[in-house]
């Protein structure tokens, strides 16, 4: 007889335990999820148009620059980063290779090294500086863009130059003539690195990083290494990427990278891979790469007009992103969870909001009066920590006015100086308010370029030169921006998405609702009364100085005098101790983001008044510029400390900046790399 005891146990495998294959697939939910959608957009592309060897060969070339791309990007994002710097990397290389390579074989090799080369400089300066000097990697990598943006429009400011022939055949030909594309083989190599980086120390790192970076550190992993390392090789990625692209189009072009950052993001987060570091990886992101290629595609083959890309690809950026992360715990899953609580004891009458307090007021002695009150202090002393951060920001103005004066003279004396430097100004004046009131509370708003296109390009249709016509068109103009806005805040918010992702996912919505409502085309021009807003005279100045007086005034009120402008400053310091101190954190940033819009809106329709009409992608060049005014102005980019006086002065700064730049021989370029750099350097002088 056999006893339990002598009954042999098995030691079951891990494969075959309860609940292992399902935590197994909940690691993988986002590149199974991408995966799926691929198969089912493929097999639509197989039913419409059918499948073979040049429809292979298509998909895999159409699609492999940007899996490339995602490769890099997610490295960057595995660590907790984002990486903004992409697609100028592409765009840099492009040129560089489109304009440089010859025809040997020699060349062509030497060119296909320095393309790596460049990405993983740029990637070794990001890794650098957010690694070890600390810096945001927002900040870093948007500084980093449009560094490398002007530099690249130095080396060429147009399209042009060829790429070699065989270089292109290396790259986008047969590997195997008629059985095997090389994008396929190039793809597939970039996976083969991925899988055996993964499996090393460094790239356990990566995801050790992401998930707790204190507690990767404290069981002595190199963090910064591991940060600089992913950064770096990053780069290289986005400079193959560059080389594939080259490839492609078979000459250069400076742009052609800009609108691949809103498809990578997209892509990476399709993959799986979760916006916000430990979880995910390169294998789904290529799926993604390839899924959204794929979409895009389909929509053009279903007749689709081309604009609604861009739509197609920001919308899906958020859905992944929110289907990505939904879970019990998710932020939209607690949102939902808390309405149904409050509408549930608002139907009982348990809601404490709604409860009346019988219980008399607590009334506190009377203490001792003192006999001699302490002296006030005196108003420099009690805005000592302000001034600290808001006069650098006017001495930097001072001197620029000096070496204005000195190298073009009749400036310090000539009213007209002032005043025409007022008027430039006024457009980053009021989007330092909208962008310096979301970097008050640790967001950033990257929807502003297309948020002023697309109001500007409304409002000019609308007004279409009728005064009476601009009497309902601007309130309707600043309503819809600030609506925008608030959408913006709401996907922040109930959804639970960063504001990086959110906002730069509207941007690319923006753009295409822009492209769709002008047909291409904006119509449109601006009515008398808004020229004269913009170039008339009222008491010796233009009216917008006056306007803008007004609402400097109002700005600084607002932050610093008003209940909004202390919760701001609250959710900047720390969202949970402004929670439980009764702030609606939910409430205030919605109110930021419409802020927001509302100043995007103001400046779209002041643009259009400026030039008498407006055009696509006017909003495009004031981005940098108006996180730079606010940084320069003292604020503190991770959110918390920063005044509107204090961003004026860097408005004032960096225009004045322009102004004496736009006096000398240096190309428009430059001034790119100089607001890059100031940037940098103001993040570094005034942290604490």
């Amino acid at each position: 007889m056999t006893t339990l005891a002598e009954t042999p146990v098995r030691a079951s495998s891990p494969a075959s335990r309860p609940g292992v294959g399902l935590s197994t697939l909940a690691r993988h939910r986002g590149a199974l999820i991408a995966l799926a959608v691929f198969a089912v957009l493929f097999s639509i592309v197989v039913l419409v148009s059918g499948f073979n060897y040049f429809q292979f060969s298509f998909i895999a070339s159409g699609g492999a620059a940007l899996a490339l791309a995602t490769v890099g990007q997610t490295f960057v994002v595995l660590t907790g980063g984002f990486d903004l710097s992409a697609g100028a990397v592409v765009s840099l290389v492009n040129v560089v290779l489109g304009t440089g390579m010859g025809a040997g074989i020699g060349s062509q090799i030497l060119f296909g090294c320095l393309a790596l080369g460049i990405g993983a400089v740029v990637g070794a300066v990001n890794g650098v500086f957010v690694a070890y000097v600390r810096m945001q990697p927002i900040v870093v990598t948007l500084s980093t863009m449009f560094i490398v943006q002007g530099v690249t429009l130095l080396i060429s400011d147009k399209p042009g130059g060829t790429i070699a022939p065989e270089f292109v055949a290396f790259l986008t030909g047969d590997a195997i003539p008629g059985i095997l594309p090389a994008p396929v083989l190039v793809v597939a190599g970039a996976a083969a690195l991925w899988l055996l980086v993964r499996a090393t120390r460094f790239g356990v790192g990566l995801y050790a990083v992401g998930s707790d970076e204190d507690a990767a550190f404290a069981s002595g992993l190199d963090t910064r290494f591991v940060t600089f390392r992913a950064y770096v090789l990053a780069g290289t990625f986005y400079g193959a990427a560059g080389a594939f692209v080259s490839a492609q189009t078979g000459s250069a072009d400076p742009l052609v990278g800009n609108a691949m950052l809103l498809q990578i993001f997209a892509a990476v987060a399709l993959g799986g891979t979760v916006l916000g570091g430990g979880r995910g990886g390169a294998i789904g992101s290529i799926v993604g790469a390839y899924t959204l290629m794929i979409a895009v595609n389909l929509l053009l083959a279903l007749d689709v007009p081309a604009f609604y890309s861009s739509v197609a690809e920001g919308t899906l950026l958020i859905l992944a992103v929110v289907g990505g992360s939904f879970g019990r715990r998710s932020p939209l899953a607690n949102t939902l969870r808390l309405g149904l609580l409050t509408l549930r004891a608002r139907r009982d009458g348990t809601l404490a909001s709604s409860r009346r307090s019988d219980r008399p007021a607590l009334v506190l002695p009377a203490g001792p009066r003192r006999s001699h009150e302490p002296a006030a202090s005196g108003w420099l002393v009690r805005h000592r920590d302000a001034l600290k951060y808001t006069l650098p920001a006017y001495a930097g103005l001072v001197l620029v006015l000096v070496a204005t004066q000195a190298l073009n003279g009749n400036a310090l004396t000539n009213p007209g100086f002032f005043n025409s430097l007022v008027v430039l100004s006024s457009f980053l004046a009021i989007l330092a308010l909208g962008q310096g009131t979301a970097i008050l509370t640790g967001g950033l708003d990257l929807s502003l370029p297309w948020m002023i296109s697309l109001t500007g390009i409304v409002v000019a249709g609308l007004v279409s030169g009728s005064d009476q016509a601009a009497l309902w068109a601007v309130p309707l103009g600043l309503c819809l921006g600030t609506a925008l806005g608030a959408v913006n805040g709401l996907g922040i918010v109930l959804l639970g998405l960063p504001p990086i992702v959110m906002t730069l996912a509207m941007n690319g919505i923006l753009q295409g609702a822009a492209l769709v409502y002008s047909g291409g085309t904006p119509a449109g021009f601006a009515s008398p009364a808004m020229r004269w807003v913009m170039t008339g005279r009222f008491l010796g100045a233009t009216p917008v100085v006056w306007g803008v007086a007004a609402f400097a005034l109002a700005a600084t009120v607002l932050l610093g005098r008003t209940v909004f402008g202390r919760r701001v400053y609250a959710v900047g310091n720390s969202p949970l101790a402004a929670r439980f101190s009764g702030v609606g954190v939910g409430g205030t940033l919605i109110g930021v983001y419409a802020l927001s819009g509302f100043c995007a809106a103001l400046v779209g329709i002041l643009l259009a008044s400026f030039s008498g009409q407006a055009s696509l992608g006017m909003g495009d060049e004031y981005l940098l510029p108006s996180i730079a005014a606010v940084v320069v102005g003292g604020s503190l980019i991770t959110g918390g400390r920063g005044r509107y006086p204090g961003m004026l002065g860097g408005v004032l700064l960096l225009t004045a900046l322009s102004t004496l730049l736009a006096g000398t021989m240096l190309p428009h370029a430059v001034r790119d790399i100089i607001f890059g750099l100031v940037v940098l350097g103001a993040v570094l002088a005034l942290r604490d």
